[in-house]
């Protein structure tokens, strides 16, 4: 069967209006015979832990974080950075599009309708910015390959545009990320780290993928003194070196006999779109580099979230990082666990679906279980090697296929869990009292 974005199935196919908790598994929902004066969510978010406990234990574990990653929104506050469709809806709807804005005017679009017949405050653009830059990366490579003159102030116009929506992006991001230590995303982001570095030795590292162009997940590992490889090498200048993803990092046990030993918690991230501290410098045989995120140069950042404009999209690095995708997940006996994706990005998706062909190949998507589409079908397969696990929380305000959700509730917790709460403890309670507290001094004396 091919699967497309936006195809819908019959109502009377399968159950799918039911707003508690689900956990399909093979086209089945494991909770669904529990009728809801029975239903427990503590209990069943306790058996799918047990479940996702033995599918993380995989040989070969990733996982791919969407948008949705590093958005929290609680009551009504948008902590993180909002998903592609309040973006698209911000940048389109400017609150005064007649003035000069980094956001969509009028003239923009008055321009476009004129010239090429694209009305970009259509339906189809209004709740996605990708699907926006997808069409203007196409009018751009057609009209630098026209040598029709009446088209240059068209050009100029779009060239405006995607640089407007690549510093929207980009400011979004920055501001986002302003004050890491009192973000809540970078918390939800270091929890995830933390759990996920306690794989067993022995097992292949795991790979985090990623179509976010913001640096949480980098913020997050830096502050958990986490190693890890993002495909970019060296010091004073660091450039994109895909053959990096074949390194690993390791720990010499013994001088004499040399042997060796990887290091425990080392990972590999990719971002498959790019991201706001990348850009191009075609300096030396590796031309993009990486940079500062408040450095000037990161205006020029490096975001293209479409294959559109083939000659950036399918070539380096995006061509290499989406090759290392492929390449991952269709190896044997893999995992892939798909967090605040909405499966609308063609080009991923078709790399998953060609994944679904390995026996071995299980896909965990945590997913709004009624959205349809391509969710839909992946249901109706009923494959039991797809997992699609979402709807209510643990209360109204809350849903399970949420990363925060997934995260707190969800994600087995390490073997040192314990350990690590009782160290967290006596940091707090008993090394972080101040040195002028009286009944710590009088203490400090009788000893």
């Amino acid at each position: 069967m091919v699967i497309q974005p936006n195809d819908t199935v019959p109502s009377d196919s399968l159950e799918t209006n039911n707003p508690r908790f689900q956990f399909s598994k093979g086209g089945e929902d494991l909770f669904a015979k529990a009728p809801d004066a029975e239903f427990n969510w503590q209990k069943c978010a306790i058996e799918t832990r047990e479940h996702l406990r033995d599918a993380m234990n995989a040989r070969n574990l990733s996982f791919l974080l969407g948008s949705g990653c590093s958005s929290l929104v609680r009551s009504g506050e948008e902590f993180g950075i909002p998903t592609m469709a309040p973006l698209a809806k911000e940048f389109l709807n400017s609150p005064n599009p007649s003035a000069p804005t980094i956001y969509l005017t009028d003239d923009d679009v008055e321009s476009l309708l004129s010239m090429l017949g694209i009305n970009i405050k259509g339906k189809e653009f209004e709740n996605n910015l990708e699907r926006l830059m997808e069409v203007l990366f196409s009018a751009k490579f057609l009209l630098e390959k026209s040598s029709n003159l009446s088209f240059a102030d068209c050009k100029t116009r779009i060239d405006s545009l995607i640089s407007r929506v690549v510093q929207f992006i980009y400011n979004k991001c920055n501001t986002a990320q302003a004050e890491p230590e009192k973000s809540p995303v970078v918390s939800l982001y270091q929890t995830f780290y933390r759990r996920l570095t306690f794989r067993e030795r022995t097992l292949p590292r795991p790979w985090v993928f990623t179509t976010n162009y913001d640096l949480f997940n980098e913020i997050a590992l830096d502050r958990l003194g986490i190693p890890y490889c993002n495909g970019f090498s060296g010091s004073v200048e660091r450039r994109f070196n895909p053959s990096s993803y074949r390194y690993a990092l390791a720990e010499q046990l013994d001088i004499t006999s040399r042997r060796w030993t990887s290091v425990d918690g080392y990972l590999y991230l990719c971002k498959l779109h790019g991201s706001i501290n990348w850009i191009e410098d075609g300096h030396g045989l590796f031309p993009i580099r990486e940079v500062p995120a408040a450095s000037k140069a990161a205006s020029r950042a490096m975001i293209y979230p479409t294959p559109a404009k083939q000659n950036a999209s399918f070539g380096s690095p995006y061509s290499d990082l989406f090759r290392e995708f492929q390449s991952q997940i269709v190896r044997e006996q893999s995992v892939l666990v798909l967090l605040g994706y909405s499966f609308g990005d063609e080009h991923v998706n078709n790399i998953i679906y060609q994944a679904l062909t390995i026996p071995s190949f299980r896909m965990i998507a945590f997913v709004n279980p009624n959205i349809g589409g391509v969710v839909e079908r992946l249901r109706s397969l009923r494959d039991p090697r797809i997992w699609l696990i979402g709807g209510k929380g643990a209360d109204s305000t809350s849903n399970a296929h949420y990363f925060d959700c997934f995260v707190e509730n969800f994600m087995p917790a390490p073997p040192g869990n314990k350990v690590e709460t009782a160290v967290e403890w006596v940091l707090k309670e008993l090394l972080g009292r101040s040195s002028a507290d009286p009944q710590t001094e009088s203490s400090n004396e009788e000893r």
